[in-house]
């Protein structure tokens, strides 16, 4: 049954594909792009597929290294793009419309740089059915506007069905969380830095050698609002976990580490200030 459905969704994604023989990948080593990935290489062939990871301060080192040893074992080369949103005023000042400002300047980079040098007929990025109906992702507008493919939700896979084919292809990233950029964690309205993102980066590094799993550190200025699932919430008040905490948070530059209780929230900053247009 599982290589039936397996089959199906492969064949929906190769419809999504129909004419295309070079394929580039807006690449993160999340699940999305990673399976986007995958079924090209499965519809396409690894020679005829490139991972495309766009580099700035907003990508987390530890990302970077996840991301290249997912496509190691997917079998395709992964091409460094270095993107300067933060020399964007309209980035830089961070409204609800930040991601569509780094997404335009890494689609206008691949434009630039990648699609003639890898002779590539075609750019696709791993947005998947579910997020295409959320009104917090303005990079989808990016997409558009540079004719970008999204074959995922064209086959009308949702988060679940892309964590399913995962799973089937055991893919490293199968059960990872999701990892949105640096720059996510700065209140909407306050100026996104290199040096904002340096704290945040540094904090959740050190939270993560603590044993702490999915998390976000919110920057709020001399505060770090620390996200965290269930169960790590119940680790944090014991120590030696709370005094790590702080002490993570104080060795990054922030003054005092606060741990939300309401965990984890995904689009926390976005979310409150968009509507659906018409």
């Amino acid at each position: 049954m599982t290589m039936v459905w397996e089959e199906a969704a492969l064949q929906r994604i190769r419809v999504a594909l129909e004419g295309v023989t070079r394929l580039g990948v807006a690449f993160s080593g999340g699940v999305d792009s990673s399976v986007l990935v995958a079924a090209a290489v499965r519809i396409l062939g690894a020679d005829r597929v490139v991972a495309v990871l766009g580099v700035s301060p907003s990508l987390a080192a530890d990302e970077r290294t996840a991301a290249h040893e997912v496509a190691r074992f997917i079998g395709v080369p992964v091409v460094e793009v270095a993107t300067f949103e933060g020399d964007r005023p309209a980035y830089r000042a961070n409204g609800p419309d930040r991601c569509f400002h780094c997404k335009d300047e890494l689609f206008t980079r691949i434009d630039d740089e990648v699609i003639a040098a890898h002779r590539l007929d075609a750019v696709g990025y791993g947005e998947n059915a579910d997020d295409s109906l959320r009104p917090d992702r303005p990079g989808a507008r990016a997409a558009t506007d540079h004719h970008v493919l999204r074959p995922l939700v064209e086959a009308g896979l949702d988060k679940a069905a892309v964590r399913r084919l995962a799973r089937s292809w055991q893919l490293p990233c199968a059960d990872k969380p999701a990892a949105p950029c640096l720059a996510s964690r700065v209140p909407h309205f306050q100026s996104v830095s290199p040096e904002k993102l340096r704290q945040i980066e540094k904090t959740e590094s050190a939270l993560r050698r603590l044993g702490l799993g999915n998390l976000r550190v919110r920057h709020h200025g001399d505060v770090a609002r620390i996200e965290l699932t269930e169960d790590d919430l119940l680790r944090a008040v014991h120590e030696p976990v709370r005094s790590g905490i702080r002490q993570a948070a104080e060795a990054s530059g922030f003054r005092f580490a606060a741990v939300d209780l309401a965990g984890v929230q995904s689009g926390a900053f976005t979310l409150p200030l968009v509507r659906v247009d018409g």
